[in-house]
């Protein structure tokens, strides 16, 4: 009876671990995609940054949209799009000033 009562709570124990490991994971993937999305209202933005656009000066639709997106967000993908030419075998990016 005790090598049961152990083996249930032990099995209860196992639930509640692989119920907080989906937890995480699900928190880590709203987080990206809710990222993604902001990321994704920036393409207001793609006038004012190509090389050669006529015109630099932000309107306020994408004065809006960067204001939307979280500082961690924007830092996260620069960091990461910095290490992606090391992870595909490219030299590094080098932009001067």
């Amino acid at each position: 009876m005790a090598a049961l009562r152990s083996l249930i709570a032990l099995s209860s124990q196992a639930a509640l671990l692989l119920l907080l490991v989906a937890l995480a994971m699900q928190t880590h993937l709203v987080h990206s995609q809710t990222c993604q999305n902001q990321l994704n209202s920036l393409n207001v933005c793609a006038p004012f940054v190509v090389p050669g656009a006529a015109n630099t000066s932000p309107n306020a639709e994408c004065c809006n949209a960067l204001e939307s997106v979280q500082n961690d967000c924007i830092c996260n993908t620069l960091r990461i799009a910095g290490r992606l030419p090391s992870l595909c075998n490219l030299s590094p990016i080098n932009c001067g000033n």
